[in-house]
């Protein structure tokens, strides 16, 4: 445990303290934004179509050379 010999001590780790607590819950507000971007719809319609493309070319692809 810390010993504080004066009040400006003190007030100064509590300023620290509450700018470390800003900074995480800035932090937390930015990952979770990235969260929600990541599961957007639009982004998994995306992939579902890239997908569907990449099927679709490799079954053209086998029906042509049969």
């Amino acid at each position: 445990m810390k010993t504080y010999n004066n009040l400006e001590e003190i007030e100064l780790d509590l300023k620290r303290l509450r700018l470390e607590r800003q900074i995480a819950l800035e932090e937390m507000k930015y990952l979770k934004l990235g969260i929600k971007q990541d599961l957007s719809a639009y982004k998994w319609l995306n992939i579902a179509l890239s997908a569907a493309k990449k099927y679709g070319i490799i079954y053209w692809m086998g029906k042509l050379f049969k």
